[in-house]
């Protein structure tokens, strides 16, 4: 399977995809997006991670005309629907859904929103399957991606502001790289996610596939090992 080596593919395709679409852009245009827009709107920067989830699914049972990788849209709780970026349907049970996401540039800015954007669609789609939304299927398995950049700043000491009450000492003093750990480990512990994983790259070396794992609760192979071990015991179940 060489999980490490299909993993780098990834990491570079990330980075690749992201810097032709902001030349691309700048070319067509005659301008240039202001800082990453150019890269950011084009989208596409995180196909290398889907198709390889789509690939290991296959390889582990899974017929591929059940996994679906085009931004497929299922029904919501506390909204009509949400397009996940990988979903598991077979034999009409919902078997698994995956979101997907990076952060470059930026990161003071967007990480709460990114935060916010997990747990409310974890939320949305539990709630949704505990009313019946999905019928004839089981508790479906849930993950969440994360594809960090690590520049210098990341890593550095964030100052918060306490005014009223005290933070989490889990938050305080730390990098927006452990806020993400933090982040994303809660989310598993919590049960809003079946499993999460934070990869870690930069600019200049991840174009040759570097990325780091900040976590071994949360490490890549753990989030593959736990989905692959759910569709292998629905598979033998319901062949």
């Amino acid at each position: 399977m060489n999980i490490e080596s299909r993993l780098r593919d990834a990491v570079r395709q990330f980075w690749e995809t992201r810097a032709d679409q902001k030349q691309k852009e700048g070319s067509e245009s005659g301008l240039r997006n202001q800082g990453n827009r150019g890269a950011v709107t084009g989208g596409k920067q995180l196909d290398g991670f889907v198709q390889l989830f789509a690939e290991l699914l296959v390889e582990s049972g899974m017929p591929k005309a059940h996994v679906y990788t085009q931004k497929t849209t299922l029904p919501g709780f506390f909204r009509p629907t949400k397009q996940w970026d990988l979903v598991v349907v077979h034999e009409e049970s919902l078997v698994a859904t995956i979101e997907f996401k990076s952060q470059v540039g930026s990161i003071g800015n967007n990480y709460n929103n990114r935060i916010e954007e997990a747990l409310g669609n974890a939320l949305d789609l539990r709630t949704a399957y505990r009313d019946g939304y999905f019928k004839s299927s089981a508790s479906p398995w849930l993950g969440y991606l994360m594809m960090l950049e690590e520049p210098v700043e990341s890593k550095r000491s964030v100052a918060l502001k306490e005014p009223h009450f005290k933070i989490d000492k889990e938050f305080r003093g730390s990098s927006y790289v452990k806020r993400y750990e933090e982040s994303c480990t809660r989310l598993v512990r919590e049960r809003l996610y079946n499993a999460a994983c934070l990869v870690t790259s930069n600019r200049s070396q991840g174009s040759t596939g570097w990325y780091r794992e900040p976590s071994i609760e949360i490490n890549f192979q753990r989030f593959v090992g736990s989905l692959l071990g759910h569709v292998y015991g629905y598979l033998q179940v319901n062949r």
